[in-house]
């Protein structure tokens, strides 16, 4: 049996898998909030007495942040995880430790077409590398390199890098961002779950609408980005809907980079939890002009093909193939 994780800043989702005739099943799964531990062995000791009887054989587990030396020091959680130290308290030799991302590039390999919105109709699909990117607690992005026969998950830091703006708007947001963040401005500052409250401060503090009653009146303990997708969805609040507009403008111009940096002919993913939910300005072409609009290259990416994930669970079923493969 495979015990596999998506350990991720908001919440941690372990799964039991038994391997029937060279497939994977699922045998049980359950979610924990992870701010509400103080490490991750915690959370392995609790799910594994739900199933005290469970015979694991191999781990692996998907988490935000940098592998290295098979320890991680996850970026938006006080938490330091050691393979030697999961093997211990598991009683199994076969533990893995996966970047997020890599793993989210995994489970994207086995998902049925089903599973994906294209947003690029009119691609002209190549042999050749393939891109992850995920904006959700944070942002991860990952390359799929094809050796000519298999596709090999590479994890990154990328989401990271430097945020670079396009237009007068986005030159304005980042004098902005910088007051706030001097020592650097990140993608992942603007392109997560608490950069879309983010970008929606910035556009209410530079006058570009007025903030409505639903806003203005958030309760201390409410998800403000939620709230601001909320009011843009139903209620078409024009500050809201600017934001999601200016969120999606910035995701298609860095999955563009993304595509650029590995060359990815053969597709660009996007995963996280945050593209099924503002799919519909996705689809708009806002996000698909930032994604070419890169000069002499327009044309190489307007062949590339761009897919939504709309499976939560890609990261967790990758670490599981992974954990199957190994």
């Amino acid at each position: 049996m495979i015990l596999a994780g998506d350990i991720g800043g908001t919440k941690t989702s372990l799964a039991l898998f038994e391997i029937q005739e060279n497939a994977l099943e699922l045998y049980a799964q359950y979610q924990f909030s992870s701010q509400a531990y103080t490490n991750f062995s915690d959370i392995i000791r609790e799910f594994m007495q739900m199933f005290p009887d469970a015979c694991i054989t191999s781990s692996s587990f998907g988490i935000a942040g940098p592998i290295i030396d098979e320890r991680c020091q996850t970026t938006n959680l006080p938490w330091d995880i050691s393979a030697v130290n999961l093997r211990e308290l598991l009683g199994v030799d076969q533990v893995y430790l996966l970047n997020d991302l890599e793993a989210t590039a995994y489970g994207m390999l086995h998902l049925e077409d089903s599973a994906f919105v294209d947003l690029n109709p009119d691609a002209k699909p190549a042999r050749g590398n393939c891109a992850v990117i995920a904006a959700g607690t944070g942002l991860g992005e990952a390359i799929l390199y094809f050796d000519g026969k298999n596709y090999h998950p590479i994890a990154s830091e990328g989401g990271h890098c430097d945020f670079a703006p396009l237009t007068p708007q986005q030159d304005a947001l980042l004098l902005w961002l910088r007051q706030r963040f001097p020592e650097h401005v990140s993608l992942e500052r603007i392109l997560s779950g608490p950069g879309v409250s983010t970008l929606y401060d910035y556009l209410r503090e530079s006058g570009f609408a007025a903030e409505s009653d639903l806003l203005n009146n958030i309760g201390e303990n409410e998800d403000k980005s939620a709230l601001i997708s909320k009011a843009a969805f139903e209620e078409n609040d024009p500050l809201c809907v600017e934001t999601l507009r200016l969120f999606s403008e910035i995701y298609g111009a860095e999955a563009g980079n993304l595509a650029l940096k590995c060359l990815c002919v053969g597709g660009v993913y996007l995963g996280g939890g945050i593209a099924p939910k503002i799919l519909p300005f996705l689809q708009t072409d806002t996000f698909f002009r930032a994604f070419i609009s890169k000069g002499r290259f327009e044309p190489m990416l307007r062949q590339i093909p761009i897919k939504v994930s709309l499976n939560p669970e890609t990261a967790l079923l990758g670490a599981a193939h992974f954990s199957n493969k190994s």
